[in-house]
C-alpha cells in the first residue's frame, strides 16, 4: 500500500493559507480583547469589570492582581525582545511570530479579566456633572489615541496581519521605515500616552483601580527603556536624533541636548 503525498508546491500553498488564517484568528481575538478591556477599565457593558464587588480579603486581592499584571508585563516585554525572538523562531515560523505574540498577550489579558480580584475603597469620587463628563472624555480620548497611534505606525504590521499577508502572497517581509507621523512629532510614545489617559481618567478612583493604574504606569515607564534600546539598534542615528528632539511622554517639555 502506497501513501500519496501532496506535491511540495501544494503543501506550500496550504501552509501559507493556514498561516494567514491563523493570523486572522489571532487578530480577531486581540480585537475582541481590546473592546472588552475598554469596558473592563471603564466599568461598563462587560459582566465583570475592574471595580466589581470584592470577594476576598484586600491583601489576597492585591497579591493576585499584582501577579496577574506581572505575568502580562513579563510576557509582553520578554516576547518582544530580539534575543527571545531569535530563539522563539527556531520553533515558530517567522511569518506567524508576531501573530503568536499578539495571541499570547491577548490570552494574558483574558486571564487577567477572569481572575481579577477587586479590592474596593474610594480614593476620589467626582460627582460634578461637568467633571464627570471631562473625565469620561479623557478616558475616551485615551483609547482613541491608542488605536489611532497603531494605525499611524501601521496597525496591521503591529498586530501580525501584514506579515502573514506577505507570506500568503509569497513576498519577502520588509521592515517598516522610520517615520514620525501626527502625534509622533509631539511625543515619542503617543500610544503609551493614550494608555495613561485611559487608565487614570475615571470619575471614581477606587483602590483597585489605583493599583491597576500605578502598576501599569510603572510597567510603561520601564518598557519604554527596553523598547527604545531596540529602536536605536534598528534605526540607529535617526532614532537617536529623534529621541533628543522629541519628549518621551509629555508634550512641549524641554529636552536635554544630550541623552543617553
Amino acid at each position: 500500500m502506497t501513501v500519496q503525498t501532496l506535491p511540495s508546491t501544494q503543501q506550500n500553498k496550504i501552509a501559507r493559507l493556514a498561516a494567514f488564517l491563523y493570523g486572522l484568528v489571532c487578530y480577531a481575538i486581540f480585537f475582541v480583547t481590546f473592546l472588552y478591556a475598554c469596558g473592563f477599565v471603564g466599568n461598563f457593558v462587560v459582566p465583570r469589570s475592574i471595580d466589581a464587588p470584592p470577594v476576598t480579603s484586600w491583601n489576597n486581592a492585591l497579591l493576585v492582581d499584582a501577579a496577574l499584571l506581572g505575568v502580562f508585563g513579563i510576557q509582553h516585554s520578554v516576547m518582544a525582545r530580539k534575543g527571545f525572538k531569535n530563539w522563539w523562531t527556531q520553533f515558530v515560523p517567522k511569518p506567524i511570530e508576531r501573530s503568536t505574540y499578539v495571541l499570547f498577550s491577548s490570552l494574558c489579558l483574558i486571564a487577567l479579566f477572569y481572575l481579577w480580584q477587586p479590592i474596593g475603597g474610594i480614593i476620589w469620587n467626582v460627582t460634578n456633572p461637568t467633571g464627570v463628563a471631562i473625565l469620561y472624555a479623557l478616558f475616551a480620548f485615551g483609547w482613541l489615541l491608542v488605536l489611532v497611534s497603531t494605525f499611524l505606525i501601521n496597525h496591521f504590521d503591529l498586530f501580525g496581519l501584514r506579515q502573514v499577508w506577505f507570506y500568503l502572497r509569497g513576498k519577502e517581509y520588509t521592515q517598516l521605515t522610520f517615520a514620525t507621523p501626527g502625534p509622533y512629532k509631539v511625543v515619542r510614545h503617543p500610544l503609551y500616552v493614550g494608555w495613561l489617559f485611559a487608565f487614570w481618567s475615571t470619575p471614581t478612583m477606587t483602590v483597585t483601580h489605583l493599583v491597576f493604574a500605578v502598576i501599569t504606569t510603572v510597567y510603561i515607564l520601564v518598557a519604554i527603556q527596553f523598547e527604545e534600546r531596540d529602536l536605536v539598534d534598528i534605526h540607529g542615528k535617526a532614532y537617536t536624533d529623534y529621541r533628543r528632539q522629541v519628549p518621551m511622554l509629555v508634550p512641549f517639555t524641554h529636552r536635554r541636548q544630550h541623552e543617553k
